[in-house]
């Protein structure tokens, strides 16, 4: 189980396709680990190599006591990019790991050659919101918001049609320890990013879902209003886009990738 220390935690990664391939680095979303990412790890694998980690407090990475910041997990990913040896990605992060993927496009944005930002939004939710959610978890533990929080994340549509899969996904959500997720939820809660979106300067594309309650496509179409070379696709799905609507999803992203001659 591939671990490296970063940033005052041990970081969970792994690797696939070519060695000597550009990277392709996926970021997960608050509740998830990297199977978060299988839909597309086929597909790209054969032409990137790709990189995918356990953002601190989810999945094999470790916690760190106390609330984190936005900060934090935006230089856990670019301590493990350096601890790997690695100069530059294409960045793919969905919702909190599309905040990550804003801080490090706005503060070392030399370090990403493209960036796609799915059911994200550069500030989310309000501070009521996350602060009943860390008291929930921290009291009665992940139980207690698996139900609500399928329910944003997936269509009553998707949740009949493919029972098994949201299964797994809830499973993502009961295995992550209630601390980790907590303090993942007060960085979402203090984090702002719209102030910096004028200084992204990469190749970007925006992902949104059309039924999704928490970054609905309004909100992207305003993010990627504030990015100089954005675009915004619209997918018929919630909030676990690239699950939800896979195949439009990973046609979305090779599309963009060819028009940028990343393959």
């Amino acid at each position: 189980m591939p671990q490296i220390a970063v940033n005052g935690v041990s970081l969970h990664y792994i690797f696939d396709g070519p060695e000597k391939a550009p990277v392709l680095m996926f970021a997960n979303s608050l509740g998830t680990d990297l199977d978060l990412w299988d839909g597309q790890t086929p597909e790209f694998g054969a032409l990137f190599r790709i990189l995918r980690y356990d953002m601190r407090g989810h999945g094999k990475s470790s916690e760190a006591p106390g609330e984190c910041r936005i900060d934090d997990l935006g230089r856990d990913a670019l301590g493990l990019l350096d601890a790997l040896g690695i100069d530059r990605v294409h960045f793919c992060g969905l919702s909190l790991g599309g905040m990550v993927g804003q801080w490090l496009a706005q503060n070392h944005g030399q370090r990403l050659s493209s960036l796609v930002l799915c059911a994200t939004a550069c500030r989310i939710g309000t501070p009521e919101l996350w602060d009943e959610r860390i008291a929930l978890v921290r009291s009665r533990g992940m139980t207690a918001i698996v139900d609500s929080v399928l329910q944003r994340w997936f269509t009553e549509n998707f949740r009949r049609r493919e029972p098994r899969t949201v299964e797994q996904v809830a499973r993502m959500l009961l295995d992550t320890s209630p601390a980790g997720y907590a303090a993942c939820c007060a960085a979402v809660r203090d984090a702002d990013l719209c102030a910096g979106l004028e200084r992204i300067a990469l190749p970007t594309l925006c992902i949104a879902g059309r039924y999704d309650p928490a970054t609905p496509p309004e909100v992207m179409e305003a993010l990627a209003g504030r990015i100089a070379n954005a675009r915004l696709v619209v997918l018929e799905a919630a909030h676990l886009v690239n699950i939800e609507a896979r195949t439009a999803f990973n046609d979305a992203l090779g599309r963009f990738f060819a028009e940028i001659g990343a393959i």
